[in-house]
């Protein structure tokens, strides 16, 4: 743990799967308060991640110029992401007894994804037109946002990067992200996978904070493998990424 770390007043380390994100925890009203904190923000990960790979798994579809309604709706993403993610925690997003706060985080995680792929309809039903720039990247900052416009009051999720990979400015981690990215998401010593979480101040409000490292699998490389500098079918350069290196890191921030 470096320094920076050990000055927090509580840091908690958990391992998580990359894909699914499935924790021992009891009945919420057994947990302790950071507990419910840390089950709150791996959800709303494995919420985005699971709605994000279901974009991944269908861009053969999005980008098919053939258009028409390709059924790739808000409810279908939905439908597709909630099975794996009850795979990966054991229940479905909403169930009874759980934490009020988290079912509303949750809900309005959903309702975000809803309003997303319903805005974006025209473009992935859009006619004569190959690649649509409608990636899981694109996906997941779109939900962000509209998250946030609905309960950022309560809480901010951001997929962001170490600095010199990030594409879109939008997405630049802030100064408490990059310090974890730098001094131990990226370190050889640091175990795959797991997550970083502590108390720490988000534009000046005090906030109950966790970074999931994510990495670059087979299917990132394409767009951000090798050849360095060479353009992507995005239009970014290549960043030069090797398998199993940090791509990425989903920020959640749950103010007190």
């Amino acid at each position: 743990m470096c320094e920076q770390g050990s000055r927090f007043l509580k840091v908690f380390l958990f391992t998580s799967a990359i894909v699914g994100m499935a924790l021992p925890i009891g009945p919420a009203a057994a947990q302790s308060g950071a507990d419910r904190d840390m089950d709150t923000a791996l959800k709303l990960a494995s919420l985005l991640r699971s709605a994000r790979t279901v974009i991944a798994s269908n861009q053969e579809l999005i980008n098919d110029p053939a258009g028409g309604d390709k059924g790739l709706t808000g409810d279908h993403v939905l439908t597709v992401a909630t099975e794996a993610y009850l795979a990966a925690n054991g229940t479905e997003p909403l169930h009874d007894g759980q934490d009020e706060r988290e079912a509303r985080l949750l809900t309005a995680q959903m309702t975000a994804i809803r309003e997303v792929m319903a805005a974006n309809q025209g473009t992935i039903n859009q006619q004569g037109v190959g690649f649509k720039g409608f990636v899981p990247a694109v996906f997941a900052r779109l939900v962000n946002e509209r998250f946030a416009e609905l309960v950022g009051d309560e809480a901010v999720v951001k997929v962001t990067a170490p600095p010199e990979l990030v594409r879109n400015r939008k997405a630049r981690p802030d100064e408490w992200e990059t310090e974890i990215i730098r001094a131990d998401l990226v370190a050889e010593n640091w175990p795959k996978g797991q997550v970083f979480a502590a108390e720490a101040d988000m534009n000046g409000k005090p906030a109950y904070r966790i970074l999931v490292p994510e990495y670059y699998g087979e299917g990132c490389l394409a767009c951000h493998g090798e050849p360095k500098g060479e353009i992507d079918v995005t239009g970014y350069p290549k960043e030069g990424g090797k398998l199993d290196e940090l791509g990425g890191v989903i920020s959640i921030s749950l103010f007190r």
